[in-house]
């Protein structure tokens, strides 16, 4: 397997991008079979054969989708938010999104009653659970977005 790669599509992206180099491939008078056309996408992508590729790249459960605009819910810093989401990017190991959530009522994120700090918009990187890594003192995940 090829070094340094940090980013393989899904396994239905990989398959279309096998269908589609077959298609061209036959415009240009070269005909292949579709495992041909797997195996060389898999030589594009690094590895040895189809399977190998399937294998590292099938195992893996779906991003949650979210495009700008969306209505979401979850807990911020432990505090129950709507909002909506304003902006998203796929982090480059393929693995996290980081989203821009503006939230409908600004969140308090102070623990004392005596202070406010209020938060209109945040900004953090989720994994496919929908939850950050990185977690308050008490184990609780900076955000957790509601999914599905």
């Amino acid at each position: 397997m090829m070094t340094g790669m940090v980013y393989l599509p899904p396994i239905d992206d990989l398959k279309s991008q096998a269908k589609r180099l077959r298609a061209d491939l036959a415009a240009s008078g070269q005909t292949i079979g579709h495992s041909k056309s797997l195996e060389l996408v898999a030589h594009q992508h690094g590895f040895r054969n189809w399977n190998t590729l399937f294998a590292k790249a099938g195992n893996r459960p779906p991003l949650p989708m979210f495009v700008p605009g969306q209505r979401i819910s979850g807990r911020y810093l432990g505090v129950a938010f709507d909002g909506e989401v304003i902006a998203v990017a796929t982090q480059n190991d393929g693995n996290r999104l980081r989203v821009t959530v503006r939230f409908d009522e600004p969140v308090n994120v102070s623990k004392f009653e005596s202070m406010d700090v209020l938060r209109h918009r945040v900004t953090a990187t989720i994994g496919r659970d929908g939850r950050t890594t990185e977690k308050t003192s008490d184990g609780t995940p900076h955000m957790a977005i509601d999914i599905g």
